[in-house]
C-alpha cells in the first residue's frame, strides 16, 4: 500500500503508533523487512489495522531460510474493550502467518496494564489489558523471549499551557532546566546535514553508558525518511556554539516520541539535557501534540534496575509511568520456533560483542 494512503487510513483509529506508520517499514526495506497490510471494519467503518513486516531468517540447524512476521507497536485497534473485535484480529493475524507459511507471528501492541507505579493512589488500570493478555495466553500466544521495544515507557502530558508543564515537574527538574538557560544552552533544529554529528554523538553516548547501537545506515535510513516526511524534528544543543547534546523528535498525529538522545562528554555541567527536552515538548505542542513519549522506563520500578536513572531524570521532567503489555509470540511451526529460541540468545549475544566492538573502534578512531 502506498504510505500516504496507509497513513492516512490509520490516523482515523485513536493515536496510531509511529512505528505503525509506512515511514517506518520504508525505513526497514533495505535492511530485508517487506510490508503487508490488513485492515478490519465494523458497520462500514475502520475498527483495526495492522502494518505486518516479514523477514527470513536463516537457522543454522535447520539448514535454510524461514519467515517471520512483527507488527511493531500494533495491531491498531478503535476500542479495546471490543472483546469480539479483539478475537477476530487475533484469529485474522493468525491465519495470514500460516498463509505466508511463517513459523512465528509476533504482535506487540501499545496497549498498556496501567499508568501510574502499581498500587500507587493515582494508578489507572486499564481493565481491557488484563483481559487481552489472558485471551493471548488462551490462544497458545507467549510473553516473548525478544522484546524489541521496551516494554513500559514514560509520558508527559503537553495538552495544556507551558506554565501547567512546568509546574508539574519536580523541583530538581525546573531547577536544572533554568540552570541550562543561564549556563548559556541553546537549541536549535538540526537539517540532515547535521546527521553525521548526531550518529557520531550516539555512538560515544553508547560506548560511555554501555549500550549497543545500529550502524549509522540503519539510522541513516530511519532518520532521512521521517525527515522527508515532515515527521522528525532533530534538535541540537549548543554551548558557546560547539554542539554538546542532541535528540530525535518525532512527530505523528497528536502524540510525540523522544527515541534516540546523545551527547556529549563536554560541558555536562551546563545541563544541556534539561532544555533539550524542554524545546522538544515545546515544539511538540506547536506541532499539536497531546502526550509525549519519553520512550523507556524500568522493567521493574526499583533502584537495582539498569534504567533507574534515566527513569529518575524522566520523572524529574513530569512524566508518568505507563505499563504495557508487551511483545507476544505465536508458534505457528513449534519445532522451528523452539530452534529459534535456542539459537537466538546466542545470535543476539554475537551481535552485541560485534557491536560495542565497532562502535568503540569507530569511537576510537575519531
Amino acid at each position: 500500500m502506498e504510505t500516504k494512503a496507509w497513513n492516512a487510513l490509520i490516523s482515523q483509529l485513536p493515536r496510531p503508533h509511529l512505528l505503525q506508520t509506512g515511514q517506518w517499514a520504508r525505513a526497514k526495506e533495505p535492511f530485508g523487512w517487506t510490508a503487508h497490510y490488513k485492515t478490519w471494519e465494523q458497520d462500514g467503518k475502520l475498527a483495526a489495522a495492522a502494518q505486518i513486516l516479514q523477514r527470513s531468517v536463516r537457522l543454522p540447524l535447520l539448514g535454510k531460510e524461514v519467515c517471520m512476521l512483527y507488527v511493531p507497536k500494533g495491531p491498531l485497534l478503535a476500542d479495546w474493550n471490543d472483546a469480539a473485535l479483539r478475537t477476530r484480529v487475533l484469529n485474522d493475524l493468525r491465519a495470514f502467518a500460516q498463509e505466508l507459511g511463517a513459523f512465528f507471528i509476533k504482535i506487540d501492541p501499545d496497549l498498556a496494564y496501567g499508568y501510574g507505579l502499581p498500587g500507587a493512589e493515582d494508578e489507572r488500570v486499564v481493565p481491557a489489558a488484563a483481559d487481552f493478555v489472558a485471551e493471548l495466553k488462551a490462544a497458545g500466544w507467549r510473553y516473548s523471549n525478544e522484546q524489541v521495544q521496551m516494554p513500559n515507557t514514560m509520558l508527559i502530558d503537553i495538552d495544556k499551557s507551558e506554565e501547567d508543564i512546568l509546574a508539574a515537574m519536580k523541583q530538581k527538574g525546573r531547577y536544572n532546566l533554568r540552570l541550562s538557560q543561564k549556563k548559556g544552552v541553546t537549541v536549535r533544529r538540526g537539517t540532515p546535514a547535521d546527521f553525521p554529528t548526531f550518529y557520531k554523538m550516539y555512538a560515544e553516548t553508547s560506548v560511555r553508558d554501555g549500550f549497543v547501537i545500529r550502524s549509522e545506515a540503519y539510522y541513516r535510513a530511519v532518520w532521512d525518511e521521517f525527515y522527508e516526511a515532515g515527521l522528525l524534528a532533530p534538535l541540537l544543543a549548543e554551548v558557546e556554539g560547539e554542539v554538546v547534546a542532541g535528540l530525535m523528535l518525532f512527530i505523528y498525529g497528536e502524540q510525540s516520541w523522544y527515541i534516540y538522545g546523545m551527547s556529549r562528554a563536554l560541558h555536562r555541567e551546563t545541563m544541556p539535557n534539561y532544555l533539550l527536552q524542554w524545546e522538544a515538548i515545546r515544539a511538540s505542542r506547536e506541532a499539536g501534540c497531546k502526550v509525549y513519549d519519553l520512550w523507556g522506563a524500568p522493567d521493574e520500578f526499583n533502584e537495582d534496575d539498569p534504567m533507574w536513572g534515566v527513569y529518575r531524570f524522566k520523572l524529574s521532567l513530569g512524566a508518568y509511568e505507563a505499563r504495557h503489555i508487551g511483545a507476544w509470540d505465536l508458534p505457528v511451526q513449534p519445532t522451528v520456533y523452539r530452534l529459534y529460541t535456542q539459537v537466538l540468545p546466542r545470535l543476539i549475544a554475537a551481535m552485541r560483542w560485534r557491536g560495542r566492538r565497532q562502535t568503540r573502534q569507530q569511537v576510537l578512531a575519531e
